[in-house]
Parts: structure tokens; C-alpha cells; sequence
């Protein structure tokens, strides 16, 4: 049976409702949001009785970190309430219930669902502690083969974790067809889950916490000092565990929490914990005066403001529960462990350790190692489920699991048993038998995983067809590698340049190595794909490269360094082969600019680009300036008669703020990305549906675009933006030097010295780009931009 989701309900207009209606719109689904009708609402009057799916809404599109891609998608959402609007189910193919965590009221909305829903529609609850399948009891036969549970993580546009919960009585096909569409339309990675108390993520994360919790409080530890140790160093992220809490809400994690308990009698160390009376104290306490975290400014953390009007977070103490300035803890074992390069070797080294923070370190690892052990096979008959969850529901590095391989399953077990937490038995039978780590291992890749139940490894399926980089490393698929990138034949005729310098800068191993695949397309390859796996495309040019050699007078050398980036994205450009370019996470500077002359993008959902290079200092001068010109000024000059000026305008702000896209989709709007682009939900996915389009390209005829000439506005125009410029500083928006830059980058958009508006070849704006490029990193305060950056990651106001 094929599902297909056109048309998809959201009943429940809270944080997570409507947040999840608008990742719909996100994917292009369009989708109805329905909430109660206020009580006493006039039957006369759609806004007052649409108050409450109003307002839900309002907040959902006023949220920070943005819950739309783009402003524009909202016009998927449609807003209504379960009275006037409830006909509308009959024509979802999907409706997900996300309303109030209560059995009696999730059943009564079950009973209206079940009557009206067009066959095979999907119904799905968000539940995340009401067993699944008590909430379609007593429904119709067909209703319960199309139900299940879907429970989404906050916000659900960014975490990636999506977990599945099958009943007794759910189709097969249904689970796979939700499965594929999260997976392939909503970005996510999905973990099918037994129907146990709060399934994985949020088990874990409970079991673990209110241990974390408890300890941190018997053994006298600062929020500062905890949440400088549950960062980064430990691979999580910098939300750590306090601001973890203040993020998700105080009242929500002890929500989450005391509708646990009652539901794990049987899980004696969950238990333990979630009943401890000094975690138990604290948090009636922060509920009590309404310190929420982050939706009230006040929880763990504080937002106050200095003499000077400038955001500061003071953080609770808590022993006297007052908030005091941020303190900066410092720890031996921290200042021995924080540059070493991989996460099992960066633990091992504050595990050896033996001061305050290796303590809590130890704790949290060994603890964490031995409640996940104690929740299998009751949650999941393998590791790897909870590993997924805990990293794509929180945002780890790895997972439990992964970690304990990474240390050393047998000596790690000797050093939890020493510290008083011993794993659960199967560990210890496990190891008996011989299997000696969780993950069966092939060199560097994964093939196995441990199942608990069958006492064996089960063969992990890798999906035919898809490019997985660590799997070509070191194979003769390998052609060509660098320092700073490698060449590999990802097959079907088709050739990938990854980059691999630090945050993926470009420099002259990139250049070598991405000129060699262009020479090879010549007669070797039919395509080729530049993108790889990392966090980040690309941050952008190596700016110490740049500032150390306009420091030292090396212009011929910097000089030679931009015309290699010029050659290169106009060789991608003018390809007689397709190169389709592959950006995700950041692409800033030159990596928007290499990604502008792609002959196809296919961008993951999140990226975030765009032309920052004012903020250095200087103007892109990669061909990106070029690339704007043509792009958004271009097109309106080809129309007889029109007024150039507002696009000239768009050009020249969007450089000049240096504007960075928040989404692939903003990034399409500002002309970044072309109509026929595309963008893909699921980042995992991402250099395989790059290769598909350039087979596509090739399939299709593929043909280079013919030379194109530039609108250069002239004398009048560059009059008209440097007016511009001089009215942003005179009301003090930008800085004397910001509008000295602007006055630079005006000289180029306008065409240099030409008195009257005319078409150039696109060699003359790269000359011009090349020219004001240099000429600025001449300057003293350009190069104090640059090495502000390269310091402390700010930009410098000067």
C-alpha cells in the first residue's frame, strides 16, 4: 500500500503544535492547525473563536530560533478550531494529535477522528507519556491498523530525532510509509521505539538527569562549574545541563519527569533518583517563584543588564538560591583535556584524572553507561536505538554506547564497578562470550551491532545507492588527497572534491585539489559533486593567510591566491560537465561564493549563507560581487525601460550588512540559490541526491551557460549608494570605516570609473573586486577586523 502525505491536521496549537505545523510548511506539506474554541466565544465571531489557534501561532512565528524556513512558507498554514473547522480531517492524509498530556480527553478526540477520517489516513499521537496504545482503545478496527505514535523533539524544525511507536495493531506498511516520510521529506532520523514509558530520548535523558541532578547537589557543585564540564568537553552541546533545563523550560522538565516515575515502578535506579529530596526541594522552589528558564528570563540563569545596558546572565546559586555574576571555573584536568582531538581520548583524559571536575565527569560517564545498560532489552533489544536517540534527540557527539567502545568496554566496566556503578549482566555475559565491544567493527566502519537478546551481532544495512565518504577513505576510490582535500570516484561516472581544513577554509590545497577534478572532468569523470560530511561547508577564505600575508607585504602572493579562487568558481561555472556544489551548515564568504557558481545546488535545509567579508574588512572579491551584479541586477536591466536603482539597492545592502541566510530557502529569496536548485530536509542524504543531480544533468543534455555580461550602473548610481552609505553613518548605524569599505564595494557595483551606465564582461568586475580587495587589507583597520575574528570569533567595530 502507498501513503502519500498531501495534506496533513495538527490538532493542538501549543509550542510543539504548531511548531511541528510549521516544519510541515517547511517541507512544502500544506497543513491545517486546530485548537479548542474559548469558552463563551460568540458563534458569530471566527477571530474569537480562533483566539487560541491564533495565538499559538503568533508565538510559533515570533520564536527564536526561527520555527519557518522563510517567511513566505507560512501561507502552507491554515488556522482553524475544532467546532467550525473539524471537516477538514476528513481530507488530511495525515492528522497528528498533540493536545493535553490526559488519556480520557486524547480518547474522546480518538472517537470524532475515527468517524470522519477518509480511508487510510494516517492518525498519530505526540504523546510522550501516555502508553500509545491505550489512546486508541476501543476504536475501529481500520483506525487502529493507521494509528501510532510520533513523538517529535522541541524545537522539531533543528533536533533531528523522530521517534516511531507502533502498537500491537499498526499496518507494517503504515510503519514504513511514516518511517521513509520522516526520514525523506521531514529531515529526520528516525528510531523506532517499543511502547515503554517515555520510549528512548526522553527515558534516558530522565534516568541520567535526575542522577546528574542529585549529585551535583550532594557534592557541592556550581551551575557555572557544571555546565562548563556538560558542554562540548564531554561532546554535548553548549546548552550543557543547565541551560539545558532553562532552554526546555523548568516546569516542563518537571512535568516530563513526575509523570515518570509512577510509570517505572520496576526501574529501581530511575527510581532513586527522580524521588531524591534535594533535586525534589529545588525545583518546587524555581516552580513555586515562577523561575521557568528561558520564557520567563529567570531559572537557572538570570537576564540582567550592567551600568551600561549590555545583556549579562548572572547564574543561581545553589546553596543561598540567588542569582550572582557568571563565574569562570577552571580545572586541571579541563586545561589538560580541552585540545585533545577526538572525544573517547579527551574523556579518557579527564577519567585518569582525580580533581573536582574529573569527579563529576566520572559520575555522569558511568552512571549514564549504566542505566542505559539496565534499560535493555525493555526499551530496545540493541544499542544502537538509544545511541540515534541520545544523539539526534540531544545533540551529542555520540552516544552512550559509541562512547563506552571509544574508552574500552573491559576496562571501562573494572573502573564502573570500582566507582559503585555496575552495568547490567549481559554486559558482564557479553564479555564472557568474547564479543569485546558493542559495534562490530570493519576498519573504521560499523557493520554490526550487539542484540542483547539473540546474543550475537545483527548486520547494520547500509542503503544501497547512498555516499558515505568514510567509506571511500583509503580505497583505491581515493584519487587524489591533500592536506586540505581529497578527491574521490563516488561511482556512475561521477567525481567528489571534499574539503577538510579547519571549519573548511579555503586555501591552496582546496584550489590544487578542486582544479585537478576539473581537469580530470575533461576526459575522466561525466560530473562532479564539490561538498562533504563535516559540520560546516565552508567558513570562508583562511583569513589568517590572508592577514599574515598583507602583514608581511606578500601582495603578489595574496594577489595570485584570489585570482586562484576566481579561476576556480568561473571554471565551475563555464563547466562543459555539471558540477553540482553541495553546501550545508555554514557557508559564509568564499564558500558562498563557490557555491554561486555551481551549475546546480542542492543545499541541505539548513544552511547558512552569505557574503560576510565586510565584517573583515574587506569586499568578496571571489567572484561573489559578480555573481550579485548578475544575479539580482542583471535580470531587471534586460526589461526595456526599467528602474535600476532598487535592485542596484538589494545588491548593494545585502553585501554591504553583510546578510547571511538563516535557512537554504531564505537563501533562495535573496538570490543565493536559483528557482531550479534544491534543497534537501535530511542532511545525511545530502551528497547522495547531489550525485543523483548530476546524473540527472547529464541525463537531461546537460550545456555550460553561454558568457554573460554585467550591468555596471556608472557615475550616477555610485553617487547614489555612497549618499547611502553616508546617511547610515551619520545616523550612526555603521561605522566611518564600515562606510569607507561601503564606499569601495559602491565603486565596483557602479562599474569603477565609467561615467554612464553600460554592459562589462564579468573579467572587469573580477579585476575591480581584486583591485579593492587588496587595497583594503593594506589598511590597518581591516587587518585589526581580521585578527579580531581570527581571536575571539567577533567582529570588530572600528
Amino acid at each position: 500500500m502507498n501513503y502519500n502525505i498531501n495534506k496533513a491536521v495538527i490538532i493542538g496549537s501549543g509550542t510543539m503544535g504548531a511548531a511541528i505545523a510549521a516544519h510541515l510548511a517547511n517541507i512544502g506539506v500544506p497543513v491545517t492547525l486546530l485548537d479548542i474554541v474559548p469558552k463563551d466565544a460568540p458563534a458569530d465571531n471566527k477571530a474569537a473563536r480562533n483566539k487560541i489557534v491564533n495565538e499559538g501561532w503568533d508565538r510559533c512565528i515570533k520564536a527564536r530560533p526561527a520555527n519557518l524556513m522563510s517567511d513566505e512558507l507560512k501561507t502552507l498554514v491554515t488556522l482553524g478550531n475544532l467546532e467550525d473547522d473539524f471537516g477538514v480531517v476528513a481530507e488530511a492524509d495525515w492528522i497528528l494529535e498533540v493536545i493535553v498530556e490526559n488519556l480520557k480527553i486524547k480518547q474522546d478526540l480518538m472517537v470524532r477522528i475515527d468517524e470522519i477520517r477518509k480511508p487510510n489516513a494516517i492518525v498519530a499521537t505526540n504523546t510522550s507519556g501516555i502508553p500509545v496504545y491505550s489512546i486508541a482503545e476501543g476504536r475501529s478496527k481500520e483506525f487502529k491498523k493507521h494509528f501510532l505514535g510520533m513523538h517529535f523533539f522541541n524545537p522539531p524544525r533543528y533536533l533531528k530525532l523522530l521517534e516511531i511507536i507502533p502498537t500491537a495493531d499498526t499496518s507494517k506498511d503504515v510503519v514504513e510509509a511514516m518511517a521513509r516520510f520522516g526520514e525523506y521529506r521531514l529531515g529526520k532520523g528516525v528510531v523506532l521505539c517499543k511502547d515503554t514509558p517515555n520510549f528512548i530520548g526522553n527515558r534516558v535523558a530522565f534516568g541520567t538527569g535526575a542522577f546528574a541532578l542529585d549529585f551535583i547537589l550532594n557534592n557541592d557543585y556550581s551551575v557555572d562549574e557544571v555546565d562548563a564540564l556538560t558542554g562540548p568537553i564531554m561532546g554535548r552541546p553548549k546548552t550543557a545541563t543547565f541551560r539545558l533545563i532553562d532552554l526546555v523550560g523548568v516546569d516542563v522538565w518537571d512535568h516530563v519527569g513526575k509523570n515518570l516515575a509512577p510509570l517505572i515502578p520496576h526501574d529501581k535506579l530511575g527510581q532513586k533518583y527522580l524521588a531524591a529530596e534535594k533535586p525534589r526541594k529545588l525545583m518546587d522552589t524555581l516552580l513555586e517563584r515562577k523561575w521557568l528558564g528561558n520564557k520567563t528570563k529567570v531559572g537557572f540563569y538570570k537576564e540582567v543588564r550592567d551600568a551600561e545596558g549590555k545583556k549579562q546572565f548572572y547564574s543561581l546559586d545553589l546553596n543561598t538560591l540567588e542569582h550572582v555574576p557568571a563565574g569562570k571555573p577552571r580545572f586541571d584536568s579541563v586545561k589538560a583535556a580541552k585540545d585533545v582531538e577526538g572525544l573517547g581520548d579527551r574523556l579518557k583524559v579527564m577519567l585518569d584524572a582525580d580533581d573536582k571536575a574529573a569527579k563529576l565527569v566520572k559520575a555522569l560517564t558511568y552512571q549514564s553507561f549504566q542505566y542505559v545498560s539496565t534499560i535493555i532489552p525493555e526499551v530496545a533489544d540493541t544499542v544502537k536505538p538509544i545511541d540515534d536517540a541520545v544523539r539526534w534527540g540531544f545533540m551529542h557527539e555520540a552516544g552512550p554506547f559509541e562512547i563506552w567502545d571509544m574508552l574500552g568496554v573491559q576496562e571501562t566496566v573494572k573502573q564502573m564497578k570500582k566507582e559503585g556503578y555496575a552495568p547490567a549482566k549481559w554486559v558482564d555475559e557479553m564479555l564472557k562470550a568474547g564479543v569485546e565491544t558493542f559495534y562490530q567493527y570493519k576498519g573504521a566502519n560499523v557493520v554490526g551491532v550487539y542484540d542483547v537478546v539473540k546474543k550475537k551481532y545483527a548486520k547494520l544495512k547500509q542503503p544501497e545507492g547512498f555516499v558515505f565518504l568514510k567509506d571511500l577513505r583509503s580505497t583505491k576510490k581515493e584519487i587524489s588527497k591533500n592536506a586540505g582535500a581529497s578527491l574521490y570516484d563516488v561511482g556512475d561516472g561521477v567525481a567528489l572534491v571534499e574539503f577538510h581544513t579547519k571549519m573548511n577554509a579555503l586555501d591552496d590545497d582546496i584550489f590544487a585539489i578542486t582544479s585537478e577534478a576539473l581537469d580530470r572532468l575533461e576526459n575522466e569523470f561525466d560530473g562532479l559533486v564539490v561538498g562533504n560530511e563535516g559540520d560546516n561547508f565552508s567558513a570562508g577564505a583562511n583569513l589568517f593567510m590572508v592577514v599574515v600575508a598583507a602583514q608581511q607585504g606578500m601582495w603578489d602572493q595574496l594577489d595570485g591566491a584570489i585570482r586562484r579562487l576566481q579561476s576556480m568558481n568561473m571554471r565551475m561555472r563555464y563547466s562543459p560537465k555539471p558540477v553540482v556544489v553541495a553546501p550545508a551548515g555554514l557557508a559564509l564568504g568564499g564558500g558562498c561564493e563557490v557555491t554561486m557558481h555551481a551549475s546546480r545546488v542542492v543545499a541541505a535545509a539548513e544552511t547558512y549563507i552569505g557574503l560576510v567579508e565586510l565584517g573583515a574588512g574587506v569586499i568578496p572579491a571571489g567572484a561573489g560581487t559578480k555573481e550579485y551584479m548578475r544575479r539580482i541586477i542583471n535580470p531587471i536591466m534586460k526589461v526595456d525601460g526599467a528602474e535600476p536603482f532598487p535592485f542596484i539597492q538589494k545588491a548593494f545592502l545585502q553585501i554591504g550588512q553583510a546578510k547571511v541566510a538563516t535557512s537554504a530557502e531564505e537563501a533562495r529569496g535573496m538570490g543565493i540559490l536559483n528557482p531550479q536548485d534544491r534543497v534537501i530536509a535530511n542532511r545525511d542524504h545530502l551528497l547522495t541526491e547531489a550525485k543523483k543531480e548530476v546524473l540527472h544533468l547529464v541525463a537531461s543534455g546537460y550545456r555550460a551557460p553561454a558568457p554573460e555580461l554585467i550591468y555596471a550602473a556608472g557615475r550616477d548610481m555610485f553617487g547614489a549608494m555612497k549618499i547611502g552609505a553616508w546617511a547610515f553613518k551619520e545616523g550612526h548605524y555603521i561605522t566611518e570605516y564600515d562606510s569607507h569599505i561601503a564606499t569601495k564595494l559602491a565603486h565596483i557595483i557602479a562599474g569603477g570609473d565609467i561615467t554612464k551606465p553600460t554592459w562589462v564582461s564579468e573579467q572587469y568586475i573580477l579585476d575591480l573586486e581584486r583591485e579593492a580587495f587588496l587595497s583594503l587589507c593594506g589598511e590597518e583597520k581591516t587587518q585589526a577586523r581580521m585578527w579580531s575574528i581570527l581571536q575571539s570569533g567577533k567582529p570588530l567595530r572600528n
